[in-house]
């Protein structure tokens, strides 16, 4: 790399090419080396200047990249602790179902025990239906004898 204070030989066309204006090949020597040193100083500024704006540029895509780096990394934390919470709340929910498989099958036990007690109160209630019509039967035949002797008690 050149130091500043040290002259630069630069041909008319390359100093023009520098400064982004087309030249044009000229035989004739550098009248000026002031001419030379002040592109040389508008040149070096904007090198220094590009390179200010690389590092800028990296450095606020590296900011970038640790962000979005950073939220995937959080997005997939949390769908991690989603996962676990969803785990848990499966394991209660099992637990759950087997306590309500336990208690259906106590119950079911239990009518199975009381069965013969509830086929017992169907027959008693057939019975009961039954005598009730038997009453029934019962009483029109009386009203009946009843009518026929006050029939014959009034001839």
């Amino acid at each position: 790399m050149r130091r500043p204070s040290e002259p630069e030989a630069v041909e008319p066309g390359m100093a023009a090419a520098a400064e982004g204006v087309p030249g044009t090949r000229r035989d004739e020597p550098v009248r000026d080396d002031a001419v030379v040193e002040t592109a040389e100083e508008a040149k070096e500024p904007a090198e220094a200047d590009i390179n200010e704006l690389c590092r800028d540029m990296f450095s606020k895509m590296a900011t970038y990249l640790t962000g979005e780096l950073t939220a995937t990394s959080e997005d997939y934390k949390l769908l991690e602790n989603m996962n676990k919470l969803t785990s848990l709340k499966y394991l209660e929910m099992k637990d759950i179902a087997i306590n309500i498989s336990r208690n259906l099958k106590d119950l079911n036990q239990k009518y199975a025990g009381l069965q013969p007690y509830l086929d017992q109160i169907n027959v008693i209630e057939e019975q009961v239906a039954a005598l009730e019509q038997a009453a029934y039967r019962l009483d029109a035949y009386s009203k009946k004898l009843e009518a026929k002797y006050k029939k014959l008690e009034k001839r």
